[in-house]
C-alpha cells in the first residue's frame, strides 16, 4: 500500500501558533521536511496578513525555499486573489479550501457556499496548475453542528473530475466508521484528520480502507483553525509514518528526519509539541 503524505506544518500547522515566525525560518521547516523525503509539502497559505498574521510574507517563504527533486511544493487559497498570489509565486499545486457549510465559509473566507463554489470553478477554469479541492468541516462545524454526508458528497462531484477531492475533519470530531464511509461516498482520494479528540490515527486508517492515498499531517502533530475554537491539533506526521509502516504502508519518508525536524521546531517554538514519537524514538522489533 503506498500513502501519500502531506505535511501541513509550515502551513496549518503553524498559523495556530501564539507568535509568527518569520519567512526564513519557516521556508527552513519547509527544506527540512523534504529533506525527510517528505513528497509533498504545504509551504504557505496565501490570505491576508491582518487575517492570518502568522502566514504573512508567503512569498517570501517560496522564494527562500531550496527545491529538492521528488517533493511537490502547494500552498493554500480561499479564494482567487489567493489563486493569483499563488500561481504568480512558483509552488507545484493549488490547496483551494472551502467548507461544507455557509457559517464556516463565512467565517474563513467571507463568501457563502455558493460563492465559495463558484470561485473554485473560475480557479479550476484558469489554473495551469493542479489543483486540490478541500472540503473543510466535512464532518462537523462548530457554527452548526453536524454535516450531512449528503451535502459533502455534492460538492465533491461537482469538481471531482477536475481536482484531487480531499476531506477534512476541521474540528476533530470524526470516528473511524464515518471517516470510512465518506471516502467511500465521495470517492476522496485524500483526508485531513486532527486528533482533537484522539481519533485521527485510527481515523487515517479508516480513511486508506475507505480508498484514500493521501493523507494529510503536521510534524509534532501542530495545527488548528484560527475560526474553529478548539479545533487542535493535526495527527503527527512521524506518527502517522511510524503507525503506517507497521501496518505496511509504503510513505517513502525517513521517520529520523522527520523527528530532527520535530526537536529542532520544538526548540523554535520554546514548548513540547503534541506528537509522541519525536519524544519516544522509533523502534525496530525485528
Amino acid at each position: 500500500m503506498r500513502v501519500t503524505i502531506c505535511d501541513v506544518g509550515p502551513r496549518d500547522g503553524l498559523q495556530n501558533e501564539p507568535e509568527r515566525l518569520e519567512p526564513s525560518v519557516r521556508a527552513a521547516l519547509v527544506n527540512r521536511l523534504a529533506a525527510a523525503g517528505v513528497p509533498r509539502v504545504e509551504a504557505a497559505s496565501f490570505v491576508r496578513a491582518d487575517a492570518v498574521p502568522q502566514m504573512a510574507g508567503a512569498e517570501e517563504v517560496v522564494a527562500a525555499i531550496d527545491r529538492r527533486e521528488g517533493t511537490e511544493y502547494s500552498g493554500l487559497a480561499l479564494n482567487e486573489q489567493g489563486y493569483e498570489r499563488l500561481a504568480a509565486s512558483g509552488l507545484d499545486r493549488v490547496n483551494y479550501t472551502l467548507a461544507a457549510t455557509e457559517s464556516f465559509n463565512r467565517r474563513n473566507g467571507n463568501q457563502t457556499l455558493g460563492e465559495a463554489q463558484d470561485a473554485a470553478e473560475r480557479v479550476l477554469a484558469r489554473s495551469e496548475l493542479p489543483v486540490t479541492l478541500t472540503i473543510s468541516v466535512a464532518f462537523g462545524c462548530p457554527f452548526e453542528g453536524r454535516v450531512d454526508p449528503g451535502v459533502v458528497t455534492t460538492i465533491a462531484e461537482r469538481f471531482a473530475s477536475r481536482a484531487e477531492i480531499v476531506v477534512a475533519d476541521t474540528i476533530g470530531v470524526a470516528t473511524p466508521s464515518q471517516v470510512r464511509a465518506l471516502v467511500q461516498r465521495t470517492g476522496a482520494r485524500g483526508a485531513h484528520l486532527h486528533n482533537t479528540r484522539n481519533t485521527g490515527y485510527a481515523n487515517a486508517l479508516a480513511a486508506l480502507d475507505g480508498g484514500a492515498s493521501l493523507l494529510d499531517a503536521s510534524c509534532g502533530g501542530l495545527g488548528g483553525c484560527p475560526y474553529a475554537p478548539r479545533a487542535t491539533g493535526n495527527i503527527a506526521t512521524e506518527d502517522l509514518v511510524y503507525l503506517l509502516a507497521g501496518e505496511g504502508g509504503e510513505t517513502g519518508v525517513a521517520s529520523d528526519g522527520l523527528i530532527a525536524t520535530s526537536v529542532w521546531l520544538e526548540g523554535v517554538l520554546g514548548r513540547k509539541l503534541e506528537g509522541y514519537v519525536y519524544r519516544a524514538g522509533t523502534w525496530d522489533s525485528s
